[in-house]
């Protein structure tokens, strides 16, 4: 038995590092007496399902002891580590979606017999706090959270790990798999994490009670992140001869987009100054700098000026600058082939399928995001091009989505009270157009196309607390039109100005935190008070999804899901029953908010997740 001591919070803790078959023993037995342990994995890195991924240590800990089963031994050291977690009544995890998909994957307990043991201190800790310390908060991740709640002395493992694996001749991509099982700073930092783990779940306890966060809420969180891991478990079929294809078309497309660029004396299209100077020449007018004084041609500046709105679709409203475009299609091309194409390439599991991370807490007001081998939220909602290359589970399946209709007006209509959006929402029926219907209310019965998408671009802007000059260059717009039709909006619908100015009032009045619907604590920045609006409807709006994703597990769709992005359900399911699940799916999504009808629209398309934006596969 090698054993560590180390001081937390004043305490002297002890690390155990079992060596024997006795060792073992004494490992489970100490176990066996133990209602709830810490529980971490050490692995070779972050990705779960490709081939050299190994599991090398699973280590169980309380607040004064710590156990590191080197499980990359096998024979008993997997017995041993597997037992205890079989048998844990309860295991305290951070980031539980992680370790609970390693041990799915690597052991021979699955994802089902563990999830309903567990629980997930980092859950808790962002019902807390979501911000991240550069935000000012304090953080999600275990070594923030210690220092603040456990231990201010408690040590950065990673950051000292990385220095470790530096002297060790590795790097912080190699070091996870190439530092020896045996070194002591690596045992010794693996028992750490799970004592830290085991002190920082009743503080975060205390602190929920003093907050007043329901429990109902971190319970819920904890049913979403299992249905996410199943998610994230299944993964995604992949067109591997389409990959090809695909990485072909987009290196081509770039060379293209980037002769473009030089023929207007642009060299890098990665160079502000350049691209600057040469549409300074062209006759354009650029007025925003960046923090360093330089002028901005960033994506928000530039679409504007190739006549495109956010999803690329041509605005109308002038005529596209061609450099812009080539700039911007260069470095999307470019972007596209190393996010997308390449990483599908060369990470997929052996079955040809990609397993992208869900973050169910990504963003402040919950909203989850995906990353790793499939970024998909960051897609243009007018591409096909990349969605190509997703197929149906089965060769027998198609791609189905199911969208919310209208979702952020609903959502700020039921929150804030909107009389007559409200009454708009209740007759219009299953083809209302919330946007012609502020255009028709305030314009007149000949409202034009432009009043809907001038009004369109007002109402977002309430929700995304977007301004003047922002709506103006998303839509095309001038920035007076934008400004008139914001004030109209708060004229026919006053109770958003109203809902605004309360809830800023109660932020106030609580150290500057919102409190959702759903109870979950959105803090503000002091000088965005104004944002209160979208992170009231965009939080209420991710538990409207979270909500439909349940009684889609409760009409037993899980198995057909394939990811939550935004408001939408990705499904894949047999041809010959999509219609009928379609069916069940916009059933889920169907709900009242305080009046207004929430309703949502399954789309059906072929073989490939691209057929639904105009793939011919």
């Amino acid at each position: 038995m090698i054993t560590y001591r180390h001081a937390v919070a004043h305490d002297i803790v002890t690390i155990r590092i079992p060596e024997t078959a006795s060792d073992l023993r004494e490992f489970m037995h100490w176990a066996r007496t133990k209602p709830e342990l810490a529980v971490d994995s050490e692995t070779t890195g972050l990705d779960i399902y490709g081939t050299t991924f190994r599991l090398r240590t699973v280590q169980f800990g309380t607040g004064e002891e710590a156990w590191v089963v080197h499980y990359e031994r096998g024979g008993k050291f997997v017995e041993a580590a597997e037992y205890v977690l079989r048998h844990c009544p309860t295991m305290l995890i951070h980031n539980a979606m992680y370790d609970a998909l390693v041990f799915d994957a690597h052991t021979s307990l699955s994802l089902e017999a563990l999830w309903s043991r567990i629980v997930d201190t980092k859950i808790k800790a962002t019902l807390i706090d979501p911000r991240q310390p550069q935000e000012g908060g304090t953080g999600t991740g275990l070594k923030p959270l210690s220092a603040f709640y456990v231990d201010p002395t408690a040590p950065d493992t990673q950051g000292d790990l990385t220095a470790v694996f530096r002297s060790l001749g590795l790097t912080k991509k190699t070091g996870w798999a190439g530092i020896p099982l045996e070194h002591a700073t690596y045992n010794l930092y693996a028992g750490l994490d799970v004592i830290y783990t085991a002190r920082l779940n009743p503080c975060l306890d205390a602190e929920l009670e003093r907050l007043g966060v329901r429990p109902r809420l971190v319970d819920y969180e904890h049913e979403i992140a299992y249905m996410c891991a199943h998610i994230q478990r299944a993964g995604l079929v992949l067109d591997l001869e389409y990959v090809d294809t695909l990485r072909r078309m987009l290196r081509e497309e770039e060379a293209r987009y980037l002769t473009v660029a030089a023929r207007y004396g642009v060299e890098s299209v990665n160079s502000g100054a350049q691209v600057s100077e040469a549409l300074l020449a062209m006759g354009e007018t650029l007025t925003q700098r960046t923090d360093g004084g330089a002028l901005k041609v960033d994506k928000a500046v530039l679409l504007p000026l190739a006549d495109l709105d956010r999803d690329w679709e041509r605005i109308g409203s002038r005529e596209p600058n061609p450099l812009a475009e080539a700039v911007l299609r260069a470095k999307r091309a470019g972007k596209w082939v190393t996010a997308y194409a390449d990483k599908f390439a060369e990470n997929h599991d052996p079955l040809g399928r990609i397993h992208p991370m869900i973050n169910t807490l990504q963003a402040r007001t919950g909203r989850m995001s995906i990353s790793g081998d499939f970024a998909a939220q960051t897609l243009p909602s007018s591409d096909w091009m990349i969605r190509r290359a997703v197929l149906g589970d089965e060769p027998d399946h198609v791609i189905g989505s199911v969208d919310f209709s209208a979702i952020e007006m609903r959502v700020l209509a039921a929150l804030a009270d909107v009389k007559r959006m409200k009454q708009g929402f209740v007759s219009g029926g299953s083809d209302f157009d919330i946007h012609l219907y502020t255009a028709q209310l305030i314009k007149g019965a000949g409202a034009t196309k432009r009043d809907r998408k001038v009004f369109k671009g007002a109402g977002f802007g309430k929700v995304y607390g977007g301004g003047v000059a922002t709506i103006a260059r998303q839509t095309g717009a001038t920035e007076a039109e934008i400004a008139r039709a914001v004030a109209e909006y708060d004229r026919v619908f006053p109770e958003i100005k109203r809902a605004s100015s309360k809830w800023q009032r109660e932020a106030r009045a609580t150290g500057l935190v919102t409190v959702s619907v759903t109870g979950r604590r959105l803090p503000l920045d002091r000088n965005r008070t104004y944002a209160v609006v979208n992170y009231q409807c965009q939080s209420a709006a991710r538990d409207v999804l979270g909500q439909a994703m349940l009684n889609m597990r409760d009409a037993g769709l899980l198995e057909y899901m394939k990811l939550p992005i935004h408001d939408e359900i990705v499904f894949s399911a047999p041809k010959s029953d999509v219609k009928d699940i379609a069916r069940e799916f916009e059933r889920c999504m169907t709900m009242d908010l305080f009046g207004v009808p929430v309703v949502a629209e399954a789309e059906i398309g072929g073989r490939s997740w691209g057929s639904l934006y105009g793939a011919d596969v």
